[in-house]
């Protein structure tokens, strides 16, 4: 694995390996015995804002050795219309990898191919790969295994993260419903092109119905800010609340890949009672990205 662009361009070997990674990290973190990143200096290149991504992204490389060096994009001359490519020689010449937030998938791609370094998605208007990865340990963390699995989305079927999910169901063999209203239901070509298990609905109940997790996401997601009132008023009963659980399999898991807004994709009360769930699923962020940076340098 040279880069980490996508869940589409990985092989369920691939993610299995991540997962089986991340495990080892969080045993041991304080502890590692190596530090594969020691006199090595990442860039963290975010276009749109973040707390879980650059947080775990900066505290991962140090705690590999590594030096962390964050540039948003009024820092760098991409922020003033430079290409891609060219930045991307530039920083290929000086650094060790890149771990990229923005907004087009094609500029992530592009960087990786003209760097020639490391470099992972750290998300996209496309996917949002290093936050399935998580949520696919978390899951197996909670659970036990990944055999058997029914993951429910309800939402914005069409945003980064459950295109990420149509992928990581399609690569590992798990069951995928998506429940949104139908101007929000992922490409009829995407679903095509990934195949495998996933099911499209608008109903919430039949979605939930024996899911082993039940899985949603804000209902504007970044850039996406002035169509608010519009998305608030289309996806408002699309909400993971009381009732919704107990249609699900009796200790369905509650995920939530935060920021979550209490009241509209999911109440306080229901995420208040899946909180450890929540938030150790934000913290295996951390472990799993460690995994990736790792596995990218081995």
């Amino acid at each position: 694995m040279k880069h980490l662009l996508s869940i589409e361009s990985l092989s369920s070997v691939e993610i299995l390996e991540i997962l089986d990674a991340t495990a080892g990290m969080k045993s041991t973190r304080g502890r590692h015995a190596a530090h594969p990143l020691r006199h090595q200096c990442w860039a963290i290149m975010f276009s749109k804002s973040s707390t879980r991504t650059r947080v775990s992204f900066e505290v991962g490389i140090r705690e590999l050795g590594g030096d962390p060096m964050f540039l948003s994009s009024n820092d760098i001359q991409l922020g003033r219309g430079e290409p891609i490519k060219d930045t991307a020689r530039v920083m290929g010449r000086m650094l060790h990898g890149a771990v990229i937030r923005t907004f087009a998938q094609k500029d992530v791609e592009e960087f990786a191919q003209y760097s020639g370094i490391p470099t992972i998605n750290a998300l996209t208007d496309e996917e949002h790969p290093c936050q399935i990865l998580a949520d696919l340990f978390t899951i197996r963390e909670k659970r036990g295994s990944l055999d058997d699995l029914k993951v429910c989305f309800i939402g914005d079927g069409e945003c980064n993260v459950p295109r990420s999910w149509i992928w990581a169901a399609a690569k590992l063999g798990f069951e995928l419903r998506i429940a949104a209203p139908p101007q929000y239901q992922p490409p009829a070509d995407l679903l095509a092109r990934a195949g495998g298990k996933i099911a499209v609905t608008t109903g919430l109940k039949d979605a939930a119905d024996g899911a082993d997790v039940l899985y949603t996401d804000v209902w504007v997601s970044m850039g996406r800010e002035d169509e608010a009132a519009y998305r608030i008023a289309q996806l408002g009963s699309y909400q993971i609340d009381d009732d919704l659980v107990a249609a699900a399999k009796p200790g369905a898991l509650v995920m939530h890949c935060l920021p979550a807004y209490r009241g509209k994709e999911i109440t306080d009360a229901t995420l208040e009672a899946h909180a450890d769930t929540i938030f150790q699923q934000a913290e295996n962020r951390l472990h799993t990205q460690k995994a990736i940076l790792s596995l990218l340098t081995a």
